[in-house]
């Protein structure tokens, strides 16, 4: 099994690198390995009390990003290296604050991972989410680093728990302590030996929230999200845009809009202000005058979409009908009905919200149409709905706390 292991990493760099000759995501994964020993070494030379946090992307990171920074604030003679297997995550947050080192992860083979961890000496890691590489992890095991895992699920279906995933249950021996988001999860590792699990939740509840208090005030938005309901559209994809669209051409409700789509070059906003047959405007190049007197604002940024939800009523979170629903908990901390589309259920939160009445999801237009119109002319209906949302994220705040309380040097 260890050799079908190495092989499948062996090839995996392989495809890798014969993409980077025309894949620009491919170009920056192996450009930012190159002499990638060399780099850590110049860094990090001398330092002593080192703790290393490992993210697959960008949304693991933001899922483990108040964990590193309490920790950081709880711990602060501790050094914090922060690694990115993919470049969605290191290109972006590559000169992020809140950790002293940030690098690629070396390619998990037995060589590499000996000399990563000889050369960070780490003190105590931390495991986002998922990655689970062999490599570095028997090495971490055999040097008795502790190591912990945060906001993870396990699902009956992962090689853990089949007969034949022995080399996976392997892995797993490096962890001190797996903090989990369920009672299934716990189940499943207590069902082949592990006792060294609790239930600590999500930490992206403790995000969400931090991000709610720390939201920008958008000066051009305080008058136009006055007097009237306010339905913002987050991170949409082109069907979601097509049901929306649809609604703002056809609607007489008084509703103001927002649509902040997932993808903001300059063909797509064109495409999406040429359907729109209502006054509308584009957030970065509007006066305030034309922002008062536009029914619709298009958002052609990125970078606000957390702290436009704070002037919303209504939300809808794109991503629905292709490979799933975007970021539902943003829209739901400020206390808001969130509304999506049908591909939803690998999602917890979503369902959870579903549950309480905090979300609805839709499948054809009509079902969106009467959603909305719904949410317009019962007041009542549409405070119950995003009190829920609300008070759904607060109740499942803490994860941050438990498992700072928990670890132990």
């Amino acid at each position: 099994m260890i050799l079908f292991y190495n092989l499948s990493i062996f090839f995996y760099s392989l495809l890798v690198r014969i993409a980077s000759l025309f894949n620009p995501k491919a170009q920056q994964w192996v450009r930012g390995r190159k002499d990638i020993f060399k780099k850590i070494e110049e860094a990090v030379k001398g330092e002593t009390n080192m703790v290393w946090f490992h993210s697959a992307s960008l949304g693991e990171f933001e899922q483990g990003r108040p964990v590193i920074e309490a920790f950081k604030e709880k711990y602060p003679s501790y050094k914090i290296l922060l690694t990115f297997f993919s470049p969605s995550g290191y290109e972006i947050r590559k000169n992020y604050e809140g950790v002293d080192y940030v690098f690629y992860l070396p390619l998990d083979t037995k060589r590499n991972a000996k000399e990563f961890i000889r050369l960070i000496n780490p003190k105590m890691v931390f495991f986002i989410k998922y990655e689970f590489w062999y490599h570095y992890l028997n090495e971490l095991r055999k040097l008795e680093v502790p190591t912990y895992i945060f906001s993870t699920i396990f699902r009956q279906k992962q090689m853990f728990f089949k007969p034949y995933g022995g080399l996976y249950r392997k892995i797993l021996k490096a962890f001190t302590h797996f903090f989990v988001q369920n009672e299934e999860s716990i189940g499943l590792l207590k069902g082949i030996g592990f006792e060294n699990v609790s239930l600590a939740g999500d930490t992206r509840f403790d995000r969400v929230y931090s991000i709610a208090k720390q939201a920008k005030v958008l000066p051009q938005l305080e008058d136009f999200a006055q007097d009237r309901p306010v339905m913002i559209a987050g991170s949409t994809w082109p069907k979601d845009e097509e049901n929306i669209i649809k609604y703002i051409n056809t609607s007489d409700n008084d509703y103001k809009y927002i649509i902040a789509a997932h993808e903001v070059d300059e063909s797509h906003i064109k495409n999406i202000v040429s359907g729109i047959e209502k006054p509308y405007v584009r957030f970065t190049t509007a006066t305030k005058a034309e922002i008062d007197a536009a029914e619709v604002l298009v958002v052609d940024c990125i970078g606000v979409l957390s702290s436009l939800y704070r002037y919303g009523d209504i939300s809808y979170i794109g991503g629905g009908f292709g490979r799933g629903i975007h970021n539902t908990l943003e829209a739901a901390c400020y206390g808001m009905p969130v509304i999506f589309g049908p591909n939803y259920h690998k999602f917890k939160e979503a369902k959870d919200l579903l549950a309480i009445g905090g979300a609805h999801t839709y499948e054809v237009y009509e079902e969106l149409n009467s959603l909305l119109d719904s949410y317009h002319e019962d007041v009542e209906l549409r405070k119950k709905s995003g009190d829920s949302s609300k008070n759904y994220v607060d109740e499942m705040r803490g994860a941050t706390d438990k498992i700072l309380n928990t670890i132990k040097f």
